[in-house]
């Protein structure tokens, strides 16, 4: 009888031990991975203290046993590249090393699929709210930072919406709880159903809610926003009671939207400002959507263009082949 175990197929991955990313798991798939804060990088980086092009991962076999081996590379970085707490130039990694790059910690790991699957859930748990599905505020803020990086490379707006539901508590003193909780999880599905693909929604805290929306100049982001106020105010939420008829409530948001770059391009500042515009939006009433600034006149008299037609008018005009060609 073959005892004989199956080899397993192990694939090499970096897992991020701290930071936005925490618990994230890179597969390493090419030969030759760029570690760093470029938006071309093999494993992108958010962090000041790594250099565009940081470090690389190159893939090696050996001669005799065909064995692969992995090598990192220090590419001159300004802030050096650690290993297991010392700095190297070029190291060859084993399963489990500790990296080190700027602010952030890494482990090299080599995963079979249910290892890499398991990692993959542990950091969706964390990266995600467990009532809604949404993003966590955490996870939130890191992937506004990031696409506030690529729209200022790629020269494209984006705006930012934060929604706050109105008189939330009379939905938990008049039905209790869980019919509270529900409502919070029903919301984000009337969110997530108005978005585009791309686009990113997150339960903010408590029963305040957040959204950056791709390629929208102001008076998209203003229409797309009011739909989501529409769809909220018509939508039936359900009722928890046990052992009673089936039932549902009614209940209204407010909007604030802030757009890239118009009112800034720094993220942090862009949810101050929509943050900003949904207080105003409260005072005026509730059930409302209010922006930071109001549209210019240009902006007033130029045709409502869908996002989708934006990106068609900047390929008629060229925009986007001189973005490519500049890359």
């Amino acid at each position: 009888m073959d005892t004989t175990k199956p080899k397993r197929n192990l694939r090499p991955s970096l897992a991020f031990l701290n930071g936005d990313l925490l618990a994230a798991s890179v597969p390493l798939e090419r030969e030759e991975v760029i570690l760093g804060r470029a938006l071309e990088a093999g494993v992108r980086i958010n962090d000041t203290k790594v250099s565009r092009q940081h470090a690389k991962i190159s893939m090696l076999r050996d001669s005799k046993s065909r064995n692969p081996r992995y090598l990192i590379t220090d590419l001159n970085s300004t802030n050096g590249t650690y290993v297991n707490g010392s700095k190297i130039t070029q190291e060859v990694l084993q399963n489990g090393d500790k990296i080190k790059i700027g602010k952030h910690l890494l482990r090299f790991e080599l995963l079979d699929d249910i290892d890499r699957e398991y990692q993959q859930n542990i950091h969706r748990l964390l990266a995600h709210d467990d009532l809604t599905g949404l993003l966590s505020s955490r996870s939130f803020f890191s992937e506004l930072r990031r696409e506030s990086s690529r729209a200022k490379q790629k020269q494209r707006p984006f705006c930012v919406l934060m929604m706050d539901v109105d008189h939330f508590k009379v939905v938990n003193d008049t039905y209790g709880h869980l019919t509270g909780s529900k409502t919070l999880e029903e919301i984000g599905f009337c969110i997530t159903k108005i978005l585009r693909t791309g686009d990113v929604a997150s339960r903010f805290g408590g029963e305040e809610f957040s959204a950056f929306l791709l390629d929208a100049e102001l008076p998209q982001a203003i229409v797309a926003a009011d739909r989501i106020r529409i769809a909220i105010e018509e939508y039936g939420f359900s009722v928890i009671r046990k052992g009673k008829p089936a039932e549902t409530h009614h209940i209204t948001i407010s909007i604030g939207v802030s757009s890239f770059p118009g009112d800034s391009t720094d993220p942090i500042e862009l949810v101050e400002m929509a943050d900003s515009a949904l207080y105003r939006a409260k005072n005026k009433g509730r059930n409302q959507v209010c922006a930071h600034r109001e549209l210019s006149e240009e902006e007033k008299s130029k045709p409502m263009l869908s996002r989708e037609d934006l990106n068609i008018e900047e390929l008629e005009n060229g925009t986007l082949g001189k973005l490519a060609s500049d890359d």
